[in-house]
This record gives C-alpha cells, sequence and structure tokens, in this order.
C-alpha cells in the first residue's frame, strides 16, 4: 500500500500513529507530498479529486481518503480493535470527531496567516475559530478523560494528533491552560513510541 502523506500534516499523522499502533509499517510504503490549495503542488489530486492528503492506495481496491476512511480500513484489516464494538463505537466516533473538528479549526487559523494576503486576514474570524477548538478542548477536559484514560482506541489516537498540532502551529494559545486533566494525559500520551515516530516536520 501507498501512503500520500506530508511531515507537517495532522491528519496525516494520525493515519501514521495508526500503522504504528496496528502493525502495518511494514505494508504501507510513505510518498511525501507537498501544496496547498492555491497551490497543489505535488498533491495526489488524481488520487484523491479533492486534492486533500492522507489518501491511501491499496494494492486492491484503489483509493481511499479522509484520515477517518483511512483509520478504519487500517483497524479492519489488523483486527487490532481501535474502533470498538457498539455502542462504545459510538463514544468513540464522537471523541474522534471532536479531535478532527480542533484540527479543522486549527488549519483554517494556519491557512488564513500562511496564504491569505495580510490586507485581507480577518481576525474576528480567526478568533471564532480558536474559541471552536477552545470549547472542544474544554469539553474534552470536563467529559472526556474518562475515555482518554481507558484502553488505546483511535480517539486517543485523534485527541494525541490534535493536541500534538496546537503545539506545533499554534503554540502561542496555550492550550495547556486551565486543562490540567487533559495536559496530564498528553504528556503521558506523547511518549508513546508511535508518537514519538510520527512527530511533525515544517515543511
Amino acid at each position: 500500500m501507498r501512503l500520500y502523506h506530508s511531515p507537517a500534516t495532522p491528519f496525516g499523522r494520525k493515519v501514521l500513529v495508526f500503522i504504528h499502533e496496528t502493525g502495518l509499517l511494514d505494508r504501507v510504503q510513505v510518498e511525501l507530498v507537498t501544496g496547498t490549495p492555491l497551490e497543489p503542488g505535488s498533491l495526489p489530486v488524481t488520487k484523491n479529486p479533492l486534492g486533500k492528503i492522507p489518501a491511501l492506495e491499496r494494492d486492491v481496491g484503489g483509493v481511499i481518503y479522509d484520515s477517518r476512511v483511512i483509520c478504519r480500513y487500517l483497524d479492519h484489516l489488523s483486527g487490532k480493535g481501535l474502533y470498538p464494538a457498539a455502542p462504545a463505537l459510538w463514544e468513540t466516533l464522537t471523541l474522534e470527531a471532536t479531535a478532527d473538528g480542533i484540527l479543522e479549526a486549527a488549519l483554517a487559523m494556519v491557512y488564513e496567516g500562511r496564504i491569505r494576503p495580510e490586507d485581507k486576514q480577518f481576525a474576528p474570524w480567526v478568533e471564532a475559530q480558536w474559541a471552536k477548538a477552545a470549547r472542544a478542548l474544554d469539553a474534552v477536559e470536563r467529559d472526556w478523560m474518562t475515555h482518554l484514560n481507558g484502553p488505546l482506541d483511535a480517539a486517543q489516537i485523534a485527541i494525541g494528533c490534535a493536541l500534538g498540532y496546537l503545539d506545533f502551529r499554534l503554540s502561542a494559545r496555550n492550550w495547556r491552560e486551565g486543562r490540567p486533566n487533559l495536559a496530564a494525559w498528553e504528556a503521558e500520551f506523547a511518549k508513546r513510541p508511535a508518537m514519538q515516530a510520527t512527530k511533525p516536520v515544517q515543511v
């Protein structure tokens, strides 16, 4: 299989962590790509018409994309059980969606600063994105710590990668402030070999 990935993408990192945790590392070749919505560069637009990464080209069955789809596929392939059976599945999927929402808000903030010309940047919109992410972080601190402290699952990986991206691109926002339980959890989760092996890199 071939994974189209960039060293800086948090959604690609989530898939890479899955590959490590499911023991599939020797079955996946990583192909590094770069680009933005304005300049697709080497993004796999012929593999994923949206031009987004990650995208996974399977040995049989073509290309699948969106990190959640790829992660479900890898879990199915490995039988690891990182997506539990229902009814626990709904909690895992909801927390994973929360993590991805944090990432989407963070990426919108990053793109506003890196791609949009300075005279066209809209600070209130950026702050609205952060408010969205902050509400989600507060909810995780308040409602989801029992889940995070349970057996490893897809939601934990997604949250770990989301928090890692906030440190990577938005460290000045100091997401740890006022969230001591989540901060303590992240400090331990970040020590996992899969997280250490997939740290984001500036490109």
